[in-house]
């Protein structure tokens, strides 16, 4: 297994661990993305992933259920096809064009789909009541890289503006406040 196939395995764990636990009512529960509720969260990455990461390099997309009807198995679709992709390496050494360059399927989702599992992971948690702990060393990786992306990330639009945080904050803090949510 490469490295990007164990830490999608390990991110993506997280967050269906998290999906699978959410409380009977929980899933119209605001998330801190505003406007989203908890199941937007899951909407979010099953309606991105899979064009980005699947269709644009050619690959199969799987049928997907409805987030409405049957988040986690929604999820649950596209995780499972994320994962095969990495865990084959001809597939995860598949090159495309994207709008950041020439990339393979596996780096691909490395650089853009890890990390958005990993804060999404915490959104769905702070939504739904759960453990918002997350793993350690993704969220080094990721605030290292953000803190480097800082221009471009924040023109994307995809992120609100940084969140003020005291310096020594522990490191998931800054990376939440840094991603522009309340910590």
């Amino acid at each position: 297994m490469s490295d990007d196939s164990e830490r999608f395995r390990r991110v993506a764990g997280a967050f269906t661990d998290r999906v699978r636990a959410v409380p009977e009512g929980a899933w119209e529960n605001p998330a801190p993305c505003e406007g989203w509720v908890a199941r937007d969260v899951v909407r979010h990455l099953v309606g991105w992933m899979p064009g980005l990461f699947l269709e644009t390099p050619g690959l199969p997309v799987p049928e997907i259920p409805d987030v409405d009807d049957d988040p986690l198995g929604a999820w649950l679709a596209v995780r499972d096809a994320l994962q095969a992709a990495l865990d084959d390496p001809e597939v995860a050494g598949r090159e495309y064009d994207m709008p950041a360059g020439r990339v393979t399927v596996g780096e691909s989702i490395s650089r853009f789909g890890t990390g958005d599992v990993l804060v999404h992971t915490w959104d769905l948690a702070r939504a739904t009541g759960q453990d918002e702990t997350l793993d350690p060393d993704e969220v080094h990786r990721l605030l290292d890289g953000m803190v480097a992306m800082e221009g471009p990330m924040r023109a994307s639009g995809h992120y609100g503006p940084r969140v003020e945080v005291p310096a020594d904050a522990p490191e998931q803090d800054r990376l939440i406040a840094f991603s522009g949510r309340v910590p």
